[in-house]
């Protein structure tokens, strides 16, 4: 018997769906993957396009095919419980919130149609964007096992990394002339086009490494030692100078030490002259003549000519005299450069050794110097005692009345200073005391400083975090449908709020209609507690009496304690119907997932199992 059956259109996807199916409960596990294989198939094709679009007869084959469809949607994004058990013992629940979340990822074709682009520009960008794309698609080959198209397509460039010294202008005032008028543009310095940008790279990369190693040193060190940051390089210029200083002079001292005196002044004229190719007594300048210059180009005319016959070999010569003679002549030649070769190297030898011999002497000058100024005033000083020697007494005299002068003077002025003391004393104390208190005001500053710079790190990174997550959200952002009305949505949410009021308002309502009906109650039953006191206590005096009334006083009491019973009846009763709605809410939640049949196709499933695993060992057997 054949079933009509009609086309459900969700966007651009086709489910076929049975007359009969009116809601999701009644979906059956093929059509459940149906729908999701084909929603798959159309949100990642190439996610969709390896499952199958219906269940296979096999129990393990369905089971994988559950599995596969599960991590599928997981890699979509769905965040709800699923698995295997989804699609084949499925529940109304489960299914629904899948399938909305299916329909919500599908595309739009309002969406496509307002993505297009429009305009030269946009379609030219389009262009150049889909053949990168295509280029992109296509794997590399090495330039040997290329087609023709793809020599067109993939042009194989080798150009070596090669990086040479580039000069960049500074911010320097003394060499800004040579910057403007004789510096080269950077793509002219290197000697070849191709290594530009390896020459910039290696710059740049050189001049971040400097500020880099700069700053750590200054956030290290500069900060420390509470100076300028030009004060600071200055003085590490000084120090790096006066450590080459020293590194030169000790590295200079064993040749000093290997000298047994020091050389004169005749040395270096001598090595002076050796260099210039001049005697030792002749004009080390000498200004020449026409005549000289005349006479020394015919000079060398004639020796070069002389040369030039007796090196040109003789045609009567044999081979061997000619290559002896070239051997000699090697020979000779090499033994004279060794000869200038060492010589070369005692010149360098005397030449640093007078440099360190002038250096000493100049050392010795001033301490003679220093010497000579020191004898002069004791010279001074004694001269002028042997000049008071011929009046010794009138000078011995003056020298006693000047003596207690000075020390008369001495002691006003001891008391002088002892007065001018005093309040200095204070005022070292006070400007000690108030050193220290910059020092540590200046050490807490500094701490302020160092929490500052790792609050600012510690900032930077959060930043650099939250710019991270702007640019994801932003992302995921673009990525949302942007056919989809705002004012739907909010129109919607409206509606929800104001349901969620009405709602509200009844709940207030119903709440104070309990509140009173409990109110009520309560009263009522306080009046009712009251009056049966009252009537008993009266009732319970007339029955001492009357025998009638002592059967009334009994009635009364039957009566009370039925009513009491009547309305304990009447709450459990109450308390029973709220239970059978719960329960009743319960069984239906429990028939929406269907778990009377899934526990019968699970049976069902375990006995074909069962039968396969039977099959499958009897063949194991046979084998």
């Amino acid at each position: 018997m054949s079933v009509k059956k009609y086309k459900l259109n969700i966007y651009s996807l086709l489910v076929d769906v049975a007359e009969d199916i009116q809601s999701v409960k009644q979906f059956t596990s093929e059509l459940i993957v149906e729908a999701v294989v084909r929603c798959l198939r159309v949100i990642d094709p190439p996610l969709g396009n390896g499952l199958s679009a219906t269940l296979p007869p096999g129990m393990s084959a369905r089971f994988r095919l559950g599995m596969s469809l599960a991590q599928a949607c997981q890699d979509l994004g769905y965040k709800g419980e699923i698995g295997y058990q989804t699609f084949l013992y499925s529940n109304e629940p489960e299914i629904r919130s899948l399938l909305m979340f299916l329909v919500e990822k599908l595309p739009r074709e309002s969406a496509e149609a307002s993505d297009q682009p429009t305009g030269k520009l946009a379609l030219l960008q389009k262009s150049i964007a889909d053949q990168i794309k295509a280029q992109l698609a296509v794997s590399w080959v090495p330039p040997s096992c290329r087609l023709p198209f793809l020599c067109q397509t993939q042009v194989y460039l080798n150009y070596p990394f090669c990086a040479y010294p580039s000069s960049m202008p500074n911010s320097v005032v003394e060499v800004k002339k040579y910057y403007k008028d004789f510096l080269l543009p950077v793509t002219a310095q290197p000697s070849q086009h191709s290594s530009v940008p390896a020459s910039l790279l290696e710059h740049h990369a050189l001049e971040l490494s400097a500020a880099q190693e700069w700053e750590n040193e200054w956030n290290s060190q500069g900060l420390l030692s509470r100076l300028s940051p030009e004060d600071y390089r200055s003085r590490k210029r000084a120090r790096l100078q006066k450590r080459i200083l020293e590194q030169l002079r000790v590295a200079a001292q064993p040749c000093l030490d290997s000298q047994n005196a020091p050389r004169s002044g005749q040395d270096l004229a001598e090595l002076l002259h050796s260099f210039g190719g001049a005697s030792i007594g002749g004009n080390v300048l000498t200004k020449g003549t026409r005549f000289t210059h005349t006479e020394k180009f015919t000079f060398t005319q004639v020796i070069l000519t002389f040369l030039c016959t007796n090196s040109l070999p003789n045609s009567h010569q044999s081979e061997e005299d000619l290559r002896a003679r070239q051997q000699e002549e090697v020979a000779s030649l090499q033994q004279q450069l060794q000869q200038l070769s060492l010589r070369m190297e005692e010149s360098v030898r005397i030449s640093l050794g007078v440099l360190l011999s002038v250096s000493q002497v100049s050392d010795e000058l001033k301490q003679w110097e220093a010497s000579n100024m020191e004898k002069e005033a004791s010279v001074r000083v004694k001269k002028q005692t042997v000049d008071l020697l011929p009046d010794a007494e009138n000078n011995l005299a003056k020298l006693q009345a000047l003596v207690e002068s000075s020390a008369k003077r001495v002691a006003s002025l001891s008391s002088q200073w002892e007065k001018h003391r005093a309040p200095l004393v204070e005022e070292h104390q006070r400007l000690k005391e108030l050193s220290s208190s910059h020092e540590l005001e200046s050490s807490r500053k500094l701490s302020e400083i160092k929490d500052l710079h790792d609050k600012i790190r510690q900032s930077a990174e959060d930043a650099k975090k939250k710019e991270g997550l702007y640019k994801q959200l932003m992302k995921e952002f673009e990525n949302l449908p942007k056919d989809v009305s705002r004012s739907a949505y909010t129109m919607r949410i409206l509606e929800i709020v104001g349901n969620i009021k009405k709602q509200k308002e009844e709940i207030t309502k119903i709440l104070s209609d309990t509140k009173d009906l409990q109110k009520e109650i309560n009263s009522l039953t306080g009046k009712l507690d009251r009056t049966f006191a009252v009537t008993d206590e009266l009732v319970f005096k007339d029955a001492k009496k009357d025998e009638s009334v002592r059967k009334s006083y009994k009635y009364l009491a039957a009566l009370h304690e039925n009513c009491t019973q009547l309305i304990q009846t009447i709450e459990d009763t109450g308390t029973i119907m709220r239970e059978i709605r719960d329960l009743e809410e319960q069984i239906e939640t429990e028939n929406g997932k269907k778990t009377v049949s899934n526990l019968e196709k699970i049976l069902e499933d375990y006995k074909a199992i069962r039968q396969e695993n039977s099959a499958l060992a009897a063949k194991i057997r046979e084998a």
